[in-house]
């Protein structure tokens, strides 16, 4: 085995928390355990606590947000779609109405593997070919890529729909809530919020994270609404953030506040776009204050989006609203897939 394929075997083991030579299907954690570590609680805010003027949801009103209104039976006790299904057929012909120049707009970063290999085929009389060989592991914070509602759960509730993570997926890929369901793509209207632009600066800081009533008043500012079945894409600057020296990795991080998630349950989003996550840390001791959106209402999530040149493209245009296409990997048992999904306008 060279040295190469060791370090990137070595790495998904870190990822996956699968020991080599274990039993396939067989995990290390207990079941219904994450085997990552949670993130140390922060000081959990009291009803009093104000932030930009605004107070501050309470623990007991974002706990209530996830228990009290998720969508968990909501298409039946075994939908894999989740807040997909709010895409109807209507929904995708009045999304396709938006476009009036076919001026497109990728919102996919650069993939760059972790491996790339290229074999030289001789194909004989001077002719040749090249094949490419990737390794790469696209849940994290570089690629561009969508979560199946397997991918992630929060404290003993279970991935969505309350299904035991360790019963829903295996060492061998997903049984349950895979990125397959999502196989004839997400095809709706498209919503770009662009947080910088409102505020005036170039980007998210750590100490003022994306509230949900920020996203309320950007909304109206542009004139715009988001609906149901609408994805919501939220622009936060992480190029203009990345340029200043910003680090996205390990430590405090800007991005979307928990109060996020109201906003989104109650307009009944179907897919969130960000190019920041969750802001770290965050004030409930929540492991994912708003990735929370995929476990409990269905929310297709778009993670590392690349929303800079979007952004641009929805000023030069004069309106945030576009048809918006994110089309997965039809992969067996993924919990996700790399995307390069494509605003149109």
């Amino acid at each position: 085995m060279s040295a190469s394929r060791r370090r990137f075997l070595k790495s998904a083991v870190a990822v996956g928390g699968v020991a080599l030579g274990q039993r396939a299907g067989a995990w290390s954690a207990p079941i219904g355990r994450s085997s990552s570590p949670r993130p140390a609680a922060a000081a959990r805010p009291p009803a009093a606590a104000v932030q930009g003027g605004r107070a501050l949801p309470t623990q007991a009103e974002v706990e209530g947000w996830y228990k009290d209104q998720r969508n968990w039976g909501r298409w039946g006790a075994d939908d894999e779609v989740g807040a997909v299904n709010l895409i109807t057929a209507e929904k995708r012909q009045a999304a396709a109405a938006l476009v009036r120049n076919g001026r497109t707009v990728s919102t996919s970063r650069l993939f760059e593997p972790t491996q790339h290999f290229v074999r030289k085929n001789d194909r004989g009389a001077g002719a040749g070919s090249f094949i490419d060989y990737y390794g790469f592991i696209y849940h994290g914070q570089t690629i561009t890529h969508i979560d199946a509602l397997c991918h992630v759960w929060e404290n003993t509730d279970g991935v969505w729909q309350g299904r035991d993570p360790d019963a829903a997926v295996d060492t061998h890929g997903a049984r349950f809530g895979a990125i397959t369901a999502w196989s004839n793509g997400i095809i709706t209207r498209g919503v770009l919020l662009d947080v910088p632009r409102h505020r005036g600066e170039p980007h998210v800081t750590a100490d003022r994270p994306v509230h949900g009533w920020e996203l309320e008043e950007i909304a109206a500012a542009q004139g715009v609404e988001v609906g149901p079945g609408d994805a919501l894409l939220v622009h936060s600057g992480r190029e203009a953030f990345q340029r200043a020296g910003g680090a996205i990795g390990g430590g405090a991080r800007p991005g979307l506040h928990a109060s996020c998630a109201k906003f989104i349950r109650d307009r009944d989003v179907a897919l969130l776009g960000w190019d920041m996550m969750d802001a770290r840390p965050n004030d409930y001791g929540l492991a994912y204050p708003v990735h929370g959106v995929l476990t409990f209402y269905g929310v297709a999530l778009l993670d590392n989006a690349l929303l800079e040149p979007l952004a641009d493209a929805c000023a030069e245009e004069g309106r945030h609203e576009f048809m918006f296409m994110a089309l997965p990997l039809n992969v067996k048992n993924g919990t996700g897939s790399p995307a390069n999904p494509i605003a149109m306008f």
